[in-house]
């Protein structure tokens, strides 16, 4: 391979790689850099064709050198690019499917209601998933403090069992938190609280690969059990509506006997 066809390799190869980058991170103003490596396959070719053999040598030795070095610059502005992207986006927010999401978080809520093995008269009330705001990362984020993404929603459903006794919360709710340390799941929050004229139980565990939460509470004013199941930040399809959403709604199945 000469070296005319070296360079008009390297910089399809480089221009594939700036145009895939580019369609990457979404940043348009690469398409100039693009329209630079066009030109660049070109102008070693036209250059050695008006040239004598001699002369023809010498300047493709010397195109070699100068498209070389152009495109090691090239190479370092679309790294420059990249990262200043990533800086001011931040990292991106993973891809949510709204209905599989709802699914699994009433799937969660069945396991916590069947954990809890509380007697047939104490039972639940039903619940709905609902949708919260996330914000923008990076240092885009300063300049959008307190405006939540319309693209991108967290999830979560709450529901819970009312008029249940300290004792039999406290058990019930031993039996969940068995149940997720043997998945895996970590405790990030400890609601055990007493006072004077009053007494609270509860945790938070969270799933260290998928992030979702489950929030457990009970406290002797109200002598109810709330649950909140939680999925965090996820962009959503443009053509997802929360108003009228099917799948959100939960209603509790009859636990099993026993766990």
């Amino acid at each position: 391979m000469s070296d005319i066809e070296c360079v008009e390799a390297l910089c399809q190869w480089l221009s594939a790689f700036v145009a895939s980058v580019s369609d990457f991170v979404g940043v348009p103003e690469l398409s100039w850099v693009r329209l630079l490596m066009r030109r660049a396959m070109l102008a070693p070719t036209v250059t050695c064709m008006l040239q004598s053999p001699v002369r023809r040598a010498r300047t493709s030795g010397r195109s070699v050198l100068y498209a070389v070095t152009g495109l090691v610059m090239v190479a370092l502005l679309v790294g420059v690019v990249v990262a200043g992207n990533a800086v001011w986006n931040g990292a991106p927010y993973p891809s949510a499917d709204p209905d599989a999401v709802a699914q699994r978080l009433k799937s969660r809520s069945d396991e916590v209601y069947d954990d809890f093995a509380l007697p047939e008269n104490y039972a639940a009330d039903g619940g709905r998933v609902d949708t919260g705001a996330c914000y923008y990362r990076g240092l885009r984020s300063l300049a959008h403090i307190d405006d939540a993404r319309s693209d991108v929603r967290s999830f979560g459903l709450d529901w819970s069992v009312p008029d249940v006794p300290e004792a039999t919360a406290r058990d019930a709710q031993e039996r969940v938190r068995q149940r997720l340390v043997q998945k895996g799941w970590k405790l990030t929050h400890q609601g055990d609280r007493a006072g004077a004229t009053f007494r609270e139980l509860g945790f938070r565990f969270e799933d260290p690969v998928g992030g979702d939460m489950v929030d457990v509470q009970w406290n002797d004013l109200t002598t109810t059990l709330f649950i909140s199941v939680y999925a965090p930040c996820g962009q959503v399809p443009a053509e997802f509506v929360e108003y009228d959403w099917s799948e959100a709604d939960w209603h509790p199945k009859k636990p099993s006997a026993g766990l």
